[in-house]
């Protein structure tokens, strides 16, 4: 009789009260034996409810825990869960979002190949209103996001990163875990480490989940920027970029900027600029159009969405550029660690 594998899901959260029955829903009905598995908690000391709900779920369920994070930030909070784990598997999930019924199934399936030290599948982003749909769709958009298949690849794949990891704790113990330096892009930098020690990082989209869109186009300015900025932390520690995908949006935003400021002084350069945004205005509208599949309380958000996208990234990136290798600058690095949280 082959043994269960043990399993230890890792939810960092903090004040998650709308969403984290949902969640921990999701992992009560799971199709993997309850016994063996079991969900942590890692609360950054929410000052909602979102405890007091959770610690019902601990009460009725005997593999649900809560386990405090002081260190408020998500990198924190999951090195507390995989440091309390004592299982073969560790899988990371996020308190703002639900899992498929065979989600750990089918992870646990995926890590039986050793050559695999990571393993996840493409997240279906989905919201409450129109505004948020809109940026679900092109978050799920090639247009919005490039080629990362994480957010919407239909078959089974290697990939450099994917966004709720599963690893093998022996993977993590040899690698080291979460840099909690980095209170964005965690995630990448991990499954950079995980390649680079000559594992491989699975997609596959059997592994199912759904995430909820914040409906802010000013959180989601925020969210991107962050990234932007913490992947040149990233890039810094490693020597090079993940994937190239993450160099085009700083690319796209010096081009506009220069091509404002030269195209002053020279006009072939004006002329080129005016080319540029006439062309990305027409594939804007084009994979508006797609995405959105007719429906005009959608479409007449994403047009703006997409240039959010792009230009926060862009924006970020090259903050984080100036930052980490020009100025060194502790107070911007302050700054925008404050801002994730």
């Amino acid at each position: 009789m082959n043994m269960v594998e043990t399993v230890s899901i890792i939810i960092p959260c903090r004040n998650e009260e709308k969403y984290i029955e949902e969640c921990l829903n999701s992992f009560v009905n799971q199709s993997y034996p309850k016994e063996g598995f079991e969900v942590f908690v890692c609360d950054g000391m929410s000052t909602d409810n979102t405890r007091e709900l959770v610690k019902k779920y601990e009460e009725k369920y005997g593999n649900i825990k809560l386990v405090d994070n002081p260190g408020l930030s998500a990198p924190k909070g999951m090195n507390e869960g995989i440091k309390k784990s004592k299982a073969d598997i560790v899988i990371i999930f996020g308190a703002h979002a639900y899992a498929d019924k065979d989600f750990i199934k089918y992870n646990v399936e995926a890590l039986k190949n050793k050559e695999v030290g990571c393993a996840g599948g493409p997240i279906e982003t989905i919201s409450e209103d129109d505004k948020g749909t809109a940026i679900a769709l092109a978050m799920s958009s090639p247009f919005g996001v490039g080629n990362a298949l994480f957010r919407y690849a239909q078959e089974e794949t290697y990939v450099d990163t994917v966004a709720f990891g599963a690893y093998r704790k022996e993977v993590l113990d040899k690698i080291g875990y979460f840099d909690e330096e980095l209170v964005r892009n965690q995630d990448d930098e991990l499954n950079f480490r995980v390649v680079k020690s000559g594992y491989k990082v699975l997609l596959t989209p059997k592994v199912k989940s759904w995430y909820y869109s914040r409906p802010s186009l000013k959180k989601l300015w925020k969210q991107y920027y962050q990234y932007g900025f913490w992947k040149v932390r990233v890039m810094q520690k490693h020597g090079k970029p993940a994937s190239v995908r993450h160099l085009v949006p700083m690319l796209f935003v010096s081009t506009n900027v220069l091509g404002i400021a030269l195209g002053i002084f020279f006009k072939p350069i004006l002329y080129l600029w005016f080319l540029e945004v006439l062309l990305y205005l027409t594939c804007d509208i084009a994979a508006a159009i797609k995405v959105s599949k007719g429906k005009s309380g959608v479409l007449k958000y994403i047009p703006f969405i997409f240039p959010i996208l792009h230009m926060s990234y862009g924006i970020g990136f090259m903050e984080g550029l100036v930052s980490f290798y020009l100025l060194k600058s502790n107070k911007s690095i302050e700054k925008n660690t404050k801002m994730s949280r």
